[in-house]
């Protein structure tokens, strides 16, 4: 039987366990929301400070060129690629996640169309923007049709009209898996092209989108990636899409000579032609310094210890919150979860208010989810014990039934 000693003994002798020192987290906190925001990095304090007071207070609009702001989205690209399984000149940072997808999207429509193939295909129940982008997409292609598969129904919705099948490597509300490698052979038997919705996987999975035949992917900077609240986006275009597939907004940081200041758009080759407008320069900072938390980590390590501690959560929970209204929402094998474990309680939200009040920050998901995330590069088994015990406290004592529980917040 697991007692704290062991976690703690555990977390001394864990490989992982240093990595936490280059994160900046408050004392009397156990921060389980990093599926949501990671943790700040120390780096990333210091780069940015470093990039307003020194670069653009001191040396202005030449540090485009004396500090490298100008390749800052390649080279934040570049260190995605790595924990992704993608060559440096497949990713590139810009914009957000739904701009990435609409871009990609759009522009894997546009070519199926020429192929006679008309459909993008989604599944019902998974993070809402992505099915917006593809209803706006859809309202704007007459020549583009939006089909909407059951969960789970996504091998019975393939055929030969498909021109496009966007998903999400791992479910949001639940954590779940999809089976990437066979999903893509199945999508590419059929003759479509894979968009992959990685916000949820970047950082904490040991992804491989070149092994398992991946087309193309997006995801953002400031959940597991840790690149701060709003941090740019990234997307993947595998080397043997680049030249056909085309940016359908044409921005000037995406033409081939962006700086002759042409009237005819003509698009950079590579991956660069898959930026749009001016980078933002500080939050782009962050986000690249905040990488380098990754500096030395195996990517196959992360999973292995973010699955351990999702492990020992259930277990805890499971042993100290049996009939308290908990039901297991994710799955429970650790190779089928992401680095998050949700739970179902008919009085989520004001669980979940009541736990942050008491200093165990989750998040909550209508209408009934709540939700906590295990980022292996700063969480410790520790924090996993000691927030299973105040987990139990709060539903033992029902104090989440206080009004000052019962508010919704603008954000959950």
């Amino acid at each position: 039987m697991t007692i704290r000693r062991d976690c703690l003994d555990r977390d001394d002798s864990d490989p992982l366990g240093p990595v936490r020192r280059r994160f900046s987290l408050p004392d009397g906190v156990i921060y389980l929301d990093g599926n949501s925001l990671g943790a700040l990095p120390v780096a990333a304090a210091d780069a940015v400070r470093i990039a307003v007071e020194r670069q653009w207070g001191g040396d202005l609009i030449a540090s485009w060129n004396k500090h490298g702001w100008i390749g800052l989205p390649q080279k934040v690209g570049g260190k995605i690629a790595r924990l992704i399984g993608a060559e440096p000149d497949e990713a590139v940072a810009a914009d957000s996640v739904s701009v990435n997808l609409f871009k990609l999207a759009a522009a894997a429509a546009a070519v199926g169309a020429q192929q006679g193939r008309r459909v993008v295909l989604t599944e019902g129940g998974d993070f809402p923007t992505d099915l917006y982008i593809l209803q706006g997409l859809a309202g704007m292609m007459p020549e583009v049709e939006l089909r909407v598969a059951a969960p789970g129904g996504i091998e019975a919705a393939l055929d030969d009209q498909v021109a496009l099948v966007l998903l999400s490597h791992v479910h949001y509300r639940s954590g779940a898996v999809r089976d990437m490698a066979r999903l893509n052979a199945e999508i590419r038997a059929v003759g479509a092209l894979s968009l992959w919705d990685l916000s949820h996987s970047a950082g904490v999975l040991d992804v491989d989108l070149n092994r398992d035949g991946a087309d193309l992917a997006a995801g953002c900077g400031y959940k597991y990636l840790n690149g701060g609240p709003g941090a740019p986006a990234w997307l993947f275009v595998a080397r043997r899409h680049q030249a056909a597939l085309r940016n359908p907004l044409s921005g000037w940081m995406g033409h081939v000579r962006p700086f002759d200041f042409a009237d005819d758009y003509a698009p950079a080759a590579g991956i660069d032609r898959w930026l749009c407008g001016t980078p933002p320069i500080l939050s782009l900072t962050a986000l690249d310094a905040a990488l380098d938390a990754f500096d030395g980590v195996d990517m196959a390590a992360a999973r292995a210890r973010a699955g351990a501690l999702g492990d020992l959560f259930i277990e805890r929970v499971e042993a100290r919150c049996a009939g308290k209204g908990l039901a297991l929402a994710s799955p429970r094998e650790a190779a089928a979860r992401g680095g998050q474990v949700s739970f179902r309680h008919p009085h989520g939200r004001a669980v979940m208010q009541n736990l942050i009040a008491r200093g165990v920050i989750g998040d909550f998901r209508s209408p009934d989810v709540i939700r906590f995330g295990f980022a292996p590069l700063y969480v410790r088994r520790v924090d996993v014990w000691d927030a299973v015990e105040v987990l139990a406290e709060v539903l033992d004592s029902e104090s989440w039934r206080d009004p000052r529980y019962q508010s919704v917040a603008a954000v959950t």
